[in-house]
């Protein structure tokens, strides 16, 4: 688990690198790849629960 300390390290380490114009491009970014990320393991998950629901009926 990462502390507020660290956190803030982290914080300053990446205003250091990048610069306070590129932070929040950078943020954006970051996010939309979690989201994409985030819909297609839900749409594998999705997926997953429609082909027991099949194999259930088939054994019927």
């Amino acid at each position: 688990m990462v502390g507020v300390g660290s956190m803030v390290v982290i914080g300053a380490a990446a205003l250091l690198i990048f610069g306070p114009k590129k932070l929040p491009e950078l943020g954006r970014a970051a996010g939309d790849t979690l989201r994409e990320f985030k819909n297609s393991t839900k749409g594998l998950a999705d997926d997953d629960d429609d082909d027991r629901t099949e194999d259930k009926k088939e054994s019927k």
